[in-house]
């Protein structure tokens, strides 16, 4: 059996999915759209077409790969790619008002060039554009994006609250609880996107249950790949600033595994973190606590039950390397 690359998959999707999504974000009103456009890549501030990419979008991807794997055309995936897609774009506007980043993928993130507000009300027509996606095909599409939704509000309620806990003592966050999160806030995402895709190309439920279960383990690895990658990542490739998760004190999981190992080292990466330590050094004792193996390691874990959906291989590559 010949194997297709992940980045031709990719494209494949993408083309397939890509007309569907700007007439969907076409029927928005004219300013809410031109800063959904901005968010897609599509176009720069004031509408003027941009050539930023749009992403490699994974999501849309995962749609078009379930609905095949129901034995249908990847055509049926479509509006579950397009409503997933949306639903990512909204998540990903509050959450960098949330979390104050100034870019994504090496520009300004809309809040920065629009305003608060105006982002926030882009954010919400996209979520509201997603529901109207599916809502012509039936209750049962729009039940699973809604469990979802749920689910990606848990994890970053989860997400938000892990900031005000200690690095250290009993109130401190564990990995166990970073990986519920991650499956929450990025792991129903991927998930539902497979499984709808799947229910919309006429799978039995067993089918749509097992690949939604498959995307959530994903959504893990995904996650903790992006927390390498906030660390060690080239700037270049990853559109965010170097060290930029360690000068915000983020809690994620290659720090959190570091803490939790037996190195002495592990003691002084604490202090370093509850003080103004640079971000360099504390890279440094991360990977020497070897939090940067745990990372690695952890998310091939979560990758080997996806491996068991054939309909899913063609993106873990892609999901677990990512330029690391």
């Amino acid at each position: 059996m010949t194997t297709v690359a992940a980045p031709e998959v990719l494209t494949r999707c993408r083309a397939l999915v890509r007309p569907a999504l700007r007439e969907a974000v076409g029927g928005l009103h004219p300013w809410v759209r031109e800063m959904a456009a901005y968010s897609f890549g599509w176009c720069e501030v004031g509408g003027v077409p941009a050539t930023a990419s749009d992403g490699k979008g994974v999501r849309q991807a995962l749609a078009v790969l379930g609905a095949e794997a129901a034995g249908a055309s990847g055509r049926a995936g479509v509006p579950a790619a397009v409503a997933v897609e949306l639903v990512h774009a909204f998540s990903l506007l509050h959450d960098d008002i949330m979390d104050g980043d100034p870019a994504r993928r090496g520009r300004p993130t809309v809040w920065k060039a629009y305003g608060t507000g105006p982002a926030v009300l882009a954010g919400d027509a996209l979520f509201a554009l997603a529901v109207e996606t599916l809502a012509g095909s039936g209750p049962g599409p729009v039940r699973l994006l809604s469990a979802a939704l749920s689910d990606l509000v848990r994890g970053q309620a989860d997400d938000l609250l892990f900031a005000t806990r200690p690095w250290t003592g009993p109130e401190r966050v564990r990995p166990e609880e970073y990986r519920a999160m991650a499956e929450h806030k990025t792991g129903a995402l991927l998930g539902c996107a497979a499984a709808l895709g799947a229910l919309l190309g006429g799978a039995p439920p067993a089918t749509v249950a097992a690949l939604d279960r498959a995307g959530r383990h994903l959504g893990v690895a995904f996650q903790i790949v992006d927390d390498v990658l906030g660390i060690w990542g080239d700037p270049l490739v990853t559109g965010k600033p170097v060290h930029g998760d360690l000068r915000e004190r983020k809690k994620t999981f290659p720090v959190l595994a570091a803490l939790d190992s037996p190195s002495p080292a592990a003691a002084r990466l604490a202090r370093l973190l509850e003080s103004d330590g640079a971000p360099r050094r504390i890279a440094a004792l991360v990977e020497e606590c070897g939090g940067r193996a745990a990372a690695l390691a952890e998310a091939r874990r979560h990758i080997a039950p996806a491996e068991k959906e054939p309909a899913l291989r063609p993106v873990l590559d892609y999901l677990l390397r990512r330029d690391l």
